[in-house]
């Protein structure tokens, strides 16, 4: 054999080149693999209640998962998540319009999809991403109808892929710490529960200014903001929810009203309004970088105004509600919800066969979305055993942030691998969700009837989240001491 065709190559030489090149194809797997340990996300919807995820992924998170493509109607908000994760340091995120919502599913096959458009929307991304073989992060309230949740329901049950609903509330400590409370016994098991839920009319008016104030589309504020209270009861309870009956009427937020302090009437919104010196409901979008940025240079694609009239006549929300709640094991609760109160916050009261667990937050809500938000949230929780003296509870706090801390807390135990298991089971899916929202559902329903509803009615297949064992309404329990004569 002829060896003059090239220069002489040398075992060592070539052995030397193979460890070297194993060496370097290890090195690159490890290297993929590090990527690959990484979750894409997608996200459709990058309004306010995006800014939350995308910030976690392009900060705290961004060794757990990579934001690789935002979706939305608008392209201008597109733009700016754009701008917004250059400034993060992060690639930014591949753009789609809102119709391309499957072609971003085919082409880049994310592990997960989040779902942050405007509520009534929800179910419908929800259940292409599951068909899609996607898991899904959705914001809460999960959908907004009774239909809506039995096709979420029977997509999760085709498809086998897995829905977390982000309910915030549950993770911030001082009420995990009411969990833990009602956990252990310390008022026997719950009878009933009285809950006071106040919006002021900064943080309650915001919700009559925005989409939220077309019912067709938020559900009104008994499935858009009280699926977070509904959600806290039957977690606190470990219970679910088996009949409502409702009352609601809208009677601050009206032309009428507008009148009674001295305007002229409704306005379309508050940029244009000609008596914005005269209503001290006015609301300065510009004044607010974030949302200005967000919504005001933006409506030239959409035509949506972020700040529209409280006053107007076309809203079809409620601002004031009442409902009562019978549970499957014999609690009843006894909730209201206020949109104009004088401040904002919230009681509640378990009322146990061993005593009372009572827990009240003062808080000082900003306008929905906007940046800054107040850290003087006054907490109180107290036990008062069945004749005994009363205790106060030092409430558990923990890093600052939304929601009393329990955001951070929240996207860790979503976005982080190594998250410590959790006691009180926090993580909640489909079933919660569907939970929380059907009290607000039959709410709804009870306002156009005036009849009480069952839940078992409203949907099928709707099996029991899974909840931290709670003490039951059949064990032995201990006699009060005996009354003292006076």
């Amino acid at each position: 054999m002829d060896r003059t065709e090239g220069p002489a190559v040398r075992r060592r030489d070539v052995l030397g080149g193979l460890a070297a090149g194993t060496a370097l194809a290890a090195a690159l797997d490890a290297s993929a693999a590090t990527v690959d340990q990484r979750k894409r996300y997608v996200v459709v919807g990058v309004g306010s209640r995006n800014r939350m995820f995308q910030q976690a992924l392009w900060g705290p998170h961004k060794a757990h998962g990579e934001l690789i493509a935002a979706c939305d109607t608008n392209p201008g908000r597109l733009d700016y998540v754009a701008q917004q994760a250059i400034k993060a340091g992060a690639k930014p995120p591949k753009p789609y319009l809102a119709a391309d919502f499957d072609k971003m599913l085919r082409e880049l096959k994310p592990d997960a999809v989040i779902v942050t458009t405007p509520d009534a929307f929800h179910d419908d991304y929800v259940v292409r991403a599951l068909d899609a073989g996607c898991d899904v992060i959705t914001e809460k309230p999960m959908t907004t109808t009774a239909a809506k949740a039995q096709r979420i329901l029977d997509a999760v049950k085709r498809s086998g892929r897995h829905i977390r609903v982000t309910f915030n509330y549950r993770y911030s400590p001082f009420r995990s710490q009411v969990k833990e409370l009602l956990m252990s016994g310390e008022i026997g098991d719950i009878l009933s529960v009285d809950f006071q839920w106040l919006l002021n009319t900064v943080h309650g008016a915001d919700y009559f200014r925005r989409w939220h104030s077309n019912k067709a589309i938020s559900g009104g504020l008994m499935v858009h903001k009280a699926t977070h209270h509904f959600d806290l009861v039957n977690w606190w309870l470990s219970d679910m929810p088996v009949s409502v009956n409702a009352t609601g009427k809208r009677e601050f937020y009206t032309p009428e009203m507008a009148k009674r302090f001295g305007l002229d009437g409704a306005h379309q919104r508050c940029r244009t309004c000609p008596e914005k010196a005269e209503c001290s409901f006015f609301f300065d979008m510009a004044a607010d970088p974030g949302l200005k940025a967000l919504y005001l240079d933006n409506e030239k694609y959409d035509g949506y105004f972020r700040d529209q009239c409280v006053w107007r006549p076309e809203i079809d929300i409620e601002d004031t509600m009442n409902v009562v709640v019978g549970y499957s094991g014999g609690t009843t609760l006894s909730y209201s919800l206020n949109a104009f109160n004088a401040w904002e916050g919230y009681h509640i009261a378990f009322n146990g066969t061993k005593g009372r667990l009572e827990h009240s937050v003062v808080e000082q809500a900003g306008v929905a979305g906007a940046d800054g938000h107040s850290k003087d949230d006054r907490i109180k929780t107290r036990i008062v055993p069945m004749r005994g003296n009363p205790r106060d509870i030092v409430p558990q706090t923990g890093a600052a942030g939304g929601h009393g801390g329990g955001d951070a807390v929240m996207l860790a135990d979503i976005f982080d691998p190594g998250a410590p298991k959790d006691p009180l089971l926090r993580a909640a899916d489909e079933r919660s969700g569907a939970a929380s929202i059907l009290v607000g559902v039959a709410a709804n329903k009870c306002f156009e009837t005036g009849q009480p509803v069952k839940i078992g009615e409203l949907v099928t297949g709707l099996d029991w989240p899974t909840y931290a064992k709670m003490p039951g309404h059949k064990d032995p329990v201990a006699q009060p001491p005996r009354m003292q004569k006076a």
